[in-house]
């Protein structure tokens, strides 16, 4: 018997067992990475189900745009309030909190019966998203082993695009190819976010709890100073790829059904999987350049394809539009994932999350309010010049962006690197 056994035999046994062993850093950072990109796949399933939904249910073109957009506003709210929680409590119980509030929204789905259940999940799924954004961001960059240090920034540009896009595509192909899409889609994704709570429930917690919990809940936007500079000059860069990331999200299979006149459920999946699709490819391509050269190049990109979209829509060609999908998605994963580089040496590690939250609500404003007013615009003016109006403010914000980035990149030039 141990001298510990022998002065303390009256303790209960649990009181003196070793502690929770955590996973292994790289096991980790796997599943919270997984964990974050579900989030997204989840949040563009249900763009192909609502065109489906609207032919079930028979509800005013115009709801499809509000069904999508609940989603961003939720988000947006959750954003506000809980945004730089988990730099007072730690990441873990806020990430895993918000995945199981998502569980929740993923059973709303598979049972819903009318649009009314399906914008109640969208503003579920918004508020385990946003209150889950900044802290999944700000975890992927502390959870990432040394060798995989960057990673955490790049998974943190590529995930939400990329999830959203292929959420879409492989929910347009359960709708082509099954009769029970709605089921087979949100029943998988329960299951992935369940493993994800798991493995974040047991992996090491990455920020030290810090007094203020309670304060930081009153909605505010909290930008450190250093990085104010690198915040608004991307401003009109996330709003322009964000508008067009919203514009084939939200609208997608309307303009594929209104314009060119054909219905598939696998053709509106892929039209609205393009863009983010190819934003998550640039955000991987681009991931070892310069921060301010990443963002100079996808400020361009989002530019000329916005300009090839408004064409092809303008001309009436598909094609041309899914090439101006694909150049402006490029465009976006290489600028979002650039300005992340960019902002993220300006904040210490107890300013992660709620600098983080300021971008996720730029870019999030930027995806539902220009999209709402879209779908409204729609029922006054028409799909083309709604669709045309819609890509004109977006190449005006682009060029505002390219320019600024430019300037800064002509002052950086003297000056070492610092992402």
């Amino acid at each position: 018997m141990t001298i510990v056994e022998r002065a303390t035999p009256y303790l209960p046994r649990h009181s003196v067992r070793a502690p929770r062993r955590p996973l292994s850093p790289t096991v980790a950072f796997a599943g919270a990475a997984l964990a974050f990109a579900s989030l997204y796949l989840a949040a563009g399933a249900p763009t192909p189900l609502l065109v489906l939904f609207q032919r079930q249910w028979g509800f005013a073109p115009s709801m499809l745009t509000v069904a999508f957009a609940a989603y961003a506003f939720a988000l947006i709210a959750a954003l506000l309030v809980a945004g730089s929680l988990s730099d007072h409590v730690g990441r873990r119980p806020v990430l895993v909190g918000a995945l199981l509030v998502e569980l929740v929204s993923m059973v709303m789905f598979v049972f819903a019966p009318n649009l009314g259940w399906v914008i109640a999940a969208r503003v579920v799924q918004g508020l385990a998203t946003g209150a889950a954004s900044s802290a999944f961001t700000a975890a992927l960059v502390e959870l990432a082993p040394p060798r995989y240090r960057r990673w955490g920034s790049l998974i943190g540009g590529v995930a939400p695009a990329g999830g959203l896009g292929l959420g879409a595509l492989l929910t347009g192909a359960a709708v082509q190819f099954t009769h029970s899409a709605n089921v087979i889609v949100f029943s998988t994704l329960t299951v992935i976010m369940a493993l994800g709570a798991v493995v974040l429930y047991l992996s090491a917690e990455t920020s030290a709890p810090r007094p203020g919990a309670l304060g930081s809940l009153v909605p505010r936007v909290s930008v450190p100073r250093p990085a104010r500079r690198e915040f608004a000059a991307a401003v009109p860069v996330h709003l322009s790829a964000w508008m067009m990331a919203g514009l084939f999200m939200g609208l997608g299979p309307t303009i594929v059904r209104g314009v060119f006149h054909l219905d598939s459920g696998l053709l509106n999946g892929a039209t609205a999987f393009l863009a983010p699709g190819a934003a998550a490819v640039a955000g991987v391509m681009t991931g070892r350049f310069h921060g301010r050269r990443a963002t100079v190049l996808g400020s361009a990109g989002v530019l000329a394809g916005t300009v090839v979209v408004a064409a092809g829509i303008g001309a009436g060609l598909l094609p041309v539009v899914l090439l101006g999908a694909i150049v402006s998605g490029l465009g976006f994963g290489s600028a979002f994932g650039g300005a992340l580089r960019l902002i993220a040496p300006h904040a210490q590690p107890h300013q992660r999350g709620g600098l983080f939250a300021a971008v996720f609500l730029v870019a999030y404003l930027s995806f539902g309010l220009p999209l709402i007013v879209a779908g409204q615009g729609v029922a006054l003016l028409g799909l083309i010049p709604t669709i045309l109006t819609y890509t004109t403010a977006a190449v005006l914000v682009a060029a505002a962006g390219l320019l600024t980035q430019l300037r800064l990149h002509r002052r950086d030039t003297t000056l070492p690197a610092t992402a």
